[in-house]
C-alpha cells in the first residue's frame, strides 16, 4: 500500500495522561505533514486540534469515557454533546466493558445510543467508533459487544484503548469484520508501530488504523 494512501486511514493519537498542548501542537503538525485521517485527541485538547487544524482536511477526533469506560451512559452522551460543539468530527467512544462482560446488554446499548444521539443531533456528520478492549473479552463476549455496537448506531467497532492489556490482533480484526459484515468501519489500535502490522490489519479487514507511532509506520511504507 503507498504511503498517502495509508496515511488517510490513520488516527494519529496522543492520549496519554501527561499529553500536553505542546505535544497537540507537534501531533496537528505531523497530521497535516503527513495527510492523516485524523487526529485522535482528550476532550480537553478538543478547541487547540479543532483551532490547529482548520482549514485543512484533517478530522478531530476525540475520545468518551476513556480508557475504562466506566462513567454513566449519561455522562458519556454529554461529554459527546460538548466535544461536538466544540469542534469534534469524531468520537471514540468506550463501552461499558463490565457491563458487557455480565451480559448486562440494556446499558452496554444505552452507552452506545446516547453518545450516537449526540452525533445525530450534530449540525454536521459525526462519524462514532465503539471501542471494545477486546484484550478484556472472550470470544462470545467479543461479537456480542460488536453486534450491539453496529445495533446501537455505531460507525465503527474499535477493537482497543492502548490502555488495555493488549492491543490490536489480526484474529480480532478479522473477528469484527465477520461479525459486523461490510456496511461498518473496523478501527484496529493498540500496539500498532510498524508498516507491516498496519497492513496485516487491514489487510484482515481494518478501515482505520489508530497509532500514535505513526510518523514510523508511514515511514516504513512503499512511496
Amino acid at each position: 500500500m503507498r504511503r498517502t494512501d495509508l496515511a488517510r486511514m490513520i488516527d494519529h493519537t496522543l492520549l496519554g495522561p501527561t499529553a500536553s498542548v505542546e505535544g497537540v501542537g507537534v501531533l496537528c503538525q505531523e497530521a497535516k505533514r503527513y495527510g492523516f485521517a485524523s487526529v485522535c485527541v482528550n476532550p480537553c485538547h478538543t478547541s487547540l486540534a479543532c483551532d490547529l487544524l482548520k482549514e485543512t482536511q484533517i478530522k478531530v477526533c476525540v475520545v468518551i469515557g476513556f480508557p475504562h469506560g466506566m462513567t454513566t451512559s449519561e455522562v458519556k452522551a454529554f461529554e459527546a454533546q460538548k466535544a461536538i460543539a466544540v469542534g469534534a468530527d469524531e468520537l471514540d467512544m468506550v463501552l461499558n466493558i463490565a457491563a458487557l462482560k455480565e451480559g448486562d446488554y440494556v446499558t452496554v446499548l444505552d452507552d452506545i445510543k446516547g453518545v450516537c444521539a449526540a452525533s445525530e443531533k450534530a449540525p454536521r456528520p459525526i462519524l462514532v467508533k465503539v471501542i471494545l478492549e477486546m484484550a478484556l473479552l472472550d470470544e462470545d463476549e467479543k461479537v456480542a459487544g460488536a453486534i450491539l455496537a453496529k445495533a446501537g448506531g455505531g460507525d465503527f467497532v474499535k477493537t482497543s484503548t492502548g490502555f488495555g492489556p493488549g492491543g490490536a490482533t489480526v484474529e480480532d480484526v478479522a473477528l469484527l469484520r465477520q461479525t459486523v459484515g461490510e456496511t461498518m468501519g473496523v478501527k484496529a489500535a493498540g500496539g500498532i508501530r510498524d508498516y507491516e502490522t498496519a497492513l496485516a490489519m487491514i489487510e484482515a479487514g481494518a478501515t482505520r488504523i489508530g497509532a500514535s507511532r505513526s510518523v514510523a509506520i508511514l515511514e516504513g511504507a512503499p512511496e
